[in-house]
């Protein structure tokens, strides 16, 4: 059993495994960053782990909190309609469960920044 903290990107998958690589070297980052904190990725359709799957195993695995980073661009459907049932879903099923839902990566002056530092390198 682990009381270690979870972290979950969410992102929204592809059909094309390739579209994954970018999350899992995120993932991996992320992992290095943060060694007391379990790190995973979970996505919506297309590939696995799905969110509810991912947090079950964590929950078997003795985790007590999540916080759930979408790893989309903007605050669109899936991020406004989608995500608040599942999270939802997870609170029901889990509800010794505690469940921190963050707003969507792009949402972030950092993260923005980071893009436009990116676009401006590439002239």
């Amino acid at each position: 059993m682990t009381e270690k903290p979870a972290m979950i990107l969410f992102a929204h998958g592809a059909r094309d495994p390739r579209w994954a690589q970018p999350f899992q070297r995120l993932q991996k980052m992320t992992q290095e960053s943060l060694p007391d904190t379990t790190v995973a990725l979970a996505f919506l359709e297309f590939m696995q782990p799905s969110l509810p799957e991912l947090v079950a195993s964590l929950v078997t695995e003795g985790c007590q909190q999540v916080t759930l980073v979408p790893i989309f661009l903007g605050q669109g459907g899936h991020v406004l309609r989608d995500l608040p049932i599942l999270v939802d879903e997870l609170r029901t099923s889990h509800p010794a469960l505690e469940v921190k839902l963050v707003s969507a990566a792009g949402e972030d002056d950092s993260v923005l920044s980071a893009i436009r530092d990116y676009c401006i390198k590439s002239l």
